[in-house]
C-alpha cells in the first residue's frame, strides 16, 4: 500500500476518533458537574485519549507534510489556524482551575465544536482562497 495513503488512513481514523472523544467529554461539562469542576468520572481516560488522537492528527498530518514536500494548498492555512482555536478552546474548556465559570468551560467546548466542524468544511470543500 501506498505511504501516502496509509498516514491519511491513520489520520482521518484519528480524527474519527477524536470527534468521539469531544462527544464523550461533552457530556462530563453537563452531567455529574462538582462545582465548577467537570464530572471527574472517567478524566483520567478521557485526557489520556484525547491527548493520544491529537498527538497521531499532530504527527500523521506533519509526515503527509514531509510526503508532499510541504507543497499545500491556500486553505491548509487556515486548517492550521482552526486546529490551534480547537487545541486551545479545548484547553479552557477542561483545565483544572475553580476560577473557570462552568458556562466558560461551556462556551470553550461551543468554540471547539464549530472550530472542528470549519476544520471539516475546509476538507471537504478545498475552497480556493488564492
Amino acid at each position: 500500500m501506498d505511504m501516502q495513503l496509509t498516514v491519511k488512513i491513520i489520520h482521518m481514523i484519528s480524527i474519527t476518533l477524536l470527534i468521539g472523544v469531544i462527544i464523550a467529554r461533552a457530556f462530563t461539562l453537563f452531567i455529574g458537574v462538582q462545582g465548577n469542576q467537570p464530572n471527574p468520572v472517567a478524566r483520567k481516560f478521557f485526557v489520556a485519549l484525547q491527548h493520544l488522537v491529537m498527538t497521531c492528527i499532530v504527527l500523521t498530518g506533519v509526515v503527509s507534510l514531509v510526503i508532499k514536500n510541504f507543497e499545500v494548498q491556500s486553505w491548509f492555512y487556515a486548517k492550521v489556524v482552526l486546529f490551534l482555536v480547537l487545541f486551545s478552546s479545548l484547553i479552557k474548556a477542561y483545565k483544572k482551575d475553580d476560577q473557570i465559570l462552568l458556562i466558560q468551560r461551556r462556551a470553550g467546548l461551543a468554540i471547539a465544536i464549530v472550530a472542528l466542524i470549519a476544520i471539516l468544511a475546509l476538507v471537504m470543500m478545498k475552497p480556493n482562497f488564492g
